[in-house]
């Protein structure tokens, strides 16, 4: 396996990205979008990509706008400006190297993955891992206590993960403004729902709100005794095994991504 160091212009500024490939010709391309706050090298992106990789298939990861290596402040972005930087990766992929096939995302990135895929043609397989069904789901679940400081001041300083991060009215507002029903139920694309039954920081109500809503092909794989952010080589292993098998049946179809 290789892993390239690249960038990309997004819509806050250059995005830092790493392609890992194989060490042969690539029989597909994907992009993984990663946790909400994390970055491309959480261990979790880190690992999954590197398992696809093995399996053939090269995934490029990046840092949201903000976050990580890349440009711009994470006070400017939103779910909407995560949903751009995804097209804006998928574009780069397409004009440098071949349109991905594959769409994964992560906690709030595979919400993200959800909203973006219409704008991926390509794109034949879909898999969320431990996503939310709704951006408006993280305001609920990390900024309740937050919301009434944001409302009157227009942010506030939220502590995620270990660190302090400035929250905006517009992300807040932004998350509101986004319902998913419509476009997880018309995807077009074959679908894998991946969730840990005891995931404490996404219900796994998320995960069953989304294959229900979602039209066949689909599927639903319980990550059972797999913690939220998929901190074990093990566990990481087998998500990218069990995507790698999954997909392979679509990756391999010809056609631009569109499903009947």
């Amino acid at each position: 396996m290789l892993t390239e160091r690249l960038d990309f212009p997004g819509p806050h500024g250059k995005l830092a990205a790493k392609l890992d490939a194989p060490d042969a010709t690539p029989r597909a391309y994907g992009v993984f979008a990663h946790c909400f706050t994390c970055s491309k090298d959480v261990l979790a992106a880190n690992r999954i990509c590197a398992g696809l990789a093995d399996q053939g298939i090269a995934m490029l990861r990046f840092d949201f706008a903000g976050l990580g290596a890349s440009e711009g402040k994470f006070a400017d972005t939103n779910f909407s400006s995560n949903v751009e930087d995804l097209v804006a990766a998928a574009d780069f992929l397409r004009a440098k190297f071949a349109a991905p096939r594959l769409l994964i995302g992560h906690s709030l990135g595979g919400t993200a993955v959800l909203a973006a895929a219409a704008r991926i043609p390509e794109a034949s397989a879909v898999a969320t891992i431990a996503s939310p069904s709704d951006p408006h789901y993280v305001v609920d679940k990390l900024f309740a206590e937050h919301l009434d400081t944001i409302a009157q001041l227009g942010e506030a300083r939220v502590r995620l993960a270990g660190r302090n991060f400035n929250i905006r009215k517009h992300f807040v507002d932004d998350a509101s403004g986004h319902r998913l029903h419509d476009k997880i139920a018309n995807l077009g694309r074959a679908l894998l729902v991946m969730h840990a039954p005891g995931d404490d920081t996404v219900d796994t109500a998320n995960a069953t709100r989304i294959f229900s809503i979602a039209q066949h092909p689909k599927s639903f794989v319980s990550l059972e005794g797999i913690d939220h952010l998929v901190t074990s080589k093990e566990d990481a292993a087998y998500v990218a095994n069990v995507i790698g098998a999954w997909s392979a049946r679509y990756l391999d179809q010809p056609g631009d991504g569109a499903t009947a």
